[in-house]
């Protein structure tokens, strides 16, 4: 009787043990998810997770060949995933740091005063150019206070009312601070002339070298938007998280900056409560399972 107490005892610490371990590797899996958040690197961790899911399989029935190459192929995997998308695992390391894993979820962090009239004089702005065929590049904060020394150069202080006029003058071509980029906070244009790090990923040749600063800003933080009008097309983008929503109107424009930057009346309680929290993080982790998994949408 004391033998089998043992056994169920042992049986029971080791179910436990199996099952904290792989809630652990959950959680971290869906941490990388919320901070990646893109399509190429989704399709890799799904590759990565089936190769762990065989080795593990593989070890357990005891096949030790089988179970060798593939632990390998899961370290080869997981070194090229840290080459090919390095500046996301910079950004996932950097959140780290930071304790600042779910900055999509949490309803706390400080969201800039982009006002109504703030948000017309940006666009009105971004429209005229647009039909100039006037380049343009403009930096947008969204969130915590950016730290400039993620800039390549900083570029000229201004500190200067917003207005569409002051942007339309800056990204004149006979003007000395036409190439680099604006950044904007709130109502205030803080600088000028502003020159971004550039995208390490490939790229479409019909993107600029204004895209590819857009698309490295957002990748290094994801603090901000950019707003990007090509010289040679007068097209309208604007980039988030390394990902480029292109081509916009100045409508949709409009409405994608409304909805970032909603009024403070319309925004959620600094403190919400933990059932809205936990409806957000449920609907979330349901989105990306069914992405990762190609599972199709509840209709």
């Amino acid at each position: 009787m004391t033998l089998g107490l043992g056994f169920d005892s042992q049986f029971t610490e080791s179910w436990l043990r199996q099952s904290l371990d792989l809630g652990l590797v959950i959680a971290l899996t869906f941490l990388v998810l919320l901070a990646v958040r893109d399509r190429r690197t989704l399709w890799m961790v799904r590759g990565l997770i089936v190769l762990m899911v065989a080795a593990a399989i593989g070890e357990r029935c005891q096949l030790r060949l089988l179970s060798f190459v593939l632990d390998k192929l899961v370290v080869g995997a997981a070194l090229a995933m840290s080459v090919v998308f390095q500046s996301e695992f910079r950004r996932f390391l950097e959140q780290l740091g930071r304790g600042n894993l779910l900055p999509s979820i949490s309803s706390t962090r400080r969201v800039s005063d982009l006002a109504d009239r703030s948000t017309d004089q940006i666009v009105d702005a971004v429209k005229e150019l647009s039909q100039q065929r006037i380049g343009a590049l403009m930096i947008l904060e969204t969130s915590e206070m950016m730290d400039e020394r993620d800039f390549a150069v900083p570029g000229v202080k201004l500190d200067a009312k917003l207005s569409k006029e002051l942007i339309q003058t800056i990204f004149q071509n006979t003007t000395l601070l036409h190439d680099g980029a604006v950044f904007i906070r709130g109502d205030r244009v803080v600088s000028a002339g502003v020159i971004l790090p550039l995208s390490d990923r490939a790229a479409s040749r019909q993107l600029g070298t204004r895209h590819r600063a857009a698309m490295g800003i957002t990748e290094r933080t994801n603090n901000c938007l950019c707003i990007v009008v090509s010289e040679e097309t007068g097209s309208i983008s604007l980039a988030e998280a390394g990902i480029l929503d292109r081509p916009l109107t100045s409508s949709k424009l409009k409405e994608l900056l409304e909805l970032r930057f909603a009024p403070p009346g319309e925004r959620e309680s600094a403190t919400p409560s933990l059932r809205s929290l936990r409806r957000k993080v449920s609907v979330r982790s349901t989105k990306l399972f069914r992405r990762l998994f190609q599972l199709p949408e509840n209709k």
